[in-house]
């Protein structure tokens, strides 16, 4: 496997670390600050991303564009027809305490946790009743072979073309459920079948998604402005994001720890396991290490016993939801592994970060900024979003690996994933 430890090539001029051009490389100059393209007219499914010798990989590029995004996505939803839309329908759904489920598959699943989050957190600052368990976030195909009887439906597909999603929109439809999509445009398959439709409008250009991940975060943190109204403020989102993209440092520090790993497990608690999910399949695609993510509590119910100092340990704690608490669980988490060796690393708040001694997490950390002026779900699944994306890219980097075809540029890989069509 090669190493990250080799000195980058100096940064153009006004990028973020990380973006600039490897030697030998063949990748266009890229501006960060420019919106990304549309969605193809008339839709279609897109194709391999174009191999890169080496990076700036796709990859790097989405996630500097990240925090740009923030700020265009945000100001768009502040005003758009379908977000307005949307959180009426939630407003409508959760005062007839009827249930509100959201789905995807993939990153788009991982999404639909993190809105589900979000905007159970909305309905309570609003003062909105909730059925109990709502909105609840459920696997599309589960979701398409036992849809819900009544209430709402919020797809997440970053295309739109998703089977199993669609197949979970159509379900609900044919009971009478009301149905809507957040995808990049309402051009799709998916949005087809859904009565409101949020779109995102920038497509991520990689495979590996990162863009994917976090515009539907984006959407959500919009409607939920829309629910309780305050809307939330576009710069301070950027900034949290751009904080995530300069730890550069840090996620090769620790990619250079964990890429000779046997495994890799992440662990997290309350809004975390949601990044602690995306951080995993982001490590599977992009780096190709076996890893695995357990809730916090849930590691040291049995799991240790198949560790041992070949294993790789992060810990995602950003929640400033009783904060106290998984604080001290995830303090006794590292404790145990320090024991067995494990090599352990950590993304964390900057209030997290101050209760965890240095050597709790030997192998480094990425410290995080708190956000105090968004909601708490928001501040932790948005504040995690860019660190988490650098460290699964940085470790592809170490492994020797290409992020953006998530390996369908191997004949094996792309005629498995087309059997699995």
């Amino acid at each position: 496997m090669s190493s990250s430890s080799s000195p980058e090539p100096a940064a153009r001029p006004g990028a973020p670390a990380g973006t600039e051009a490897a030697p030998g490389s063949i990748a266009p100059a890229f501006d960060p600050e420019q919106p990304l393209p549309e969605a193809p007219d008339p839709w279609r499914p897109s194709h391999q991303p174009p191999l890169r010798p080496g990076p700036p990989y796709l990859m790097t590029e989405m996630i500097a564009a990240e925090p740009a995004l923030a700020r265009r996505l945000l100001a768009r939803l502040a005003g758009a027809a379908g977000a307005s839309r949307l959180a009426a329908a939630v407003r409508e759904t959760a005062a007839a305490n009827e249930p509100i489920v959201i789905t995807g598959c993939g990153t788009s699943e991982h999404g639909a946790l993190g809105m589900a989050d979000i905007l159970r957190n909305a309905l309570r600052a609003a003062g909105l009743p909730t059925a109990p368990g709502s909105p609840i976030a459920v696997q599309a195909f589960e979701a398409s072979l036992d849809p819900q009887p009544n209430g709402l439906l919020i797809g997440i597909s970053h295309e739109g073309g998703t089977g199993a999603t669609n197949a979970a929109l159509a379900a609900a439809r044919a009971r009478g459920v009301r149905t809507a999509l957040i995808t990049v445009s309402d051009r799709s398959p998916g949005a087809a079948l859904a009565e409101i439709v949020v779109t995102t409008d920038e497509m991520d250009q990689s495979w590996c998604h990162t863009i994917g991940y976090v515009s539907p975060l984006l959407a959500a943190t919009a409607v939920a402005g829309h629910l309780t109204g305050i809307a939330p403020d576009p710069a301070e989102v950027s900034n949290l994001l751009a904080s995530g993209c300069a730890a550069t440092a840090e996620a090769e520090r620790i990619a250079a720890a964990l890429a000779d790993a046997r495994t890799i497990l992440v662990i997290a608690s309350g809004a975390d396991r949601t990044a602690a999910r995306e951080l995993v399949l982001k490590i599977e695609e992009g780096a190709w290490v076996p890893n695995a993510m357990r809730d916090l509590e849930t590691f040291l119910h049995g799991h240790l016993p198949a560790t041992d100092d070949r294993t790789g340990l992060v810990l995602i704690l950003a929640d400033r939801d009783r904060r106290a608490e998984r604080l001290a669980r995830a303090r006794q988490a590292l404790v145990a592994a320090r024991v067995v060796g494990l090599r352990t690393a950590a993304i964390v708040s900057r209030g997290a970060d101050a209760g965890l001694e240095p050597e709790l997490a030997p192998a480094g950390r990425i410290v995080v900024d708190e956000a105090p002026g968004l909601a708490a779900p928001v501040a932790a699944l948005l504040g995690t979003a860019t660190p988490l994306q650098l460290l699964a890219e940085r470790l592809a980097r170490a492994c020797g690996t290409n992020p953006d075809p998530i390996r369908r540029d191997d004949p094996r890989y792309r005629e498995a994933a087309e059997a699995a069509e």
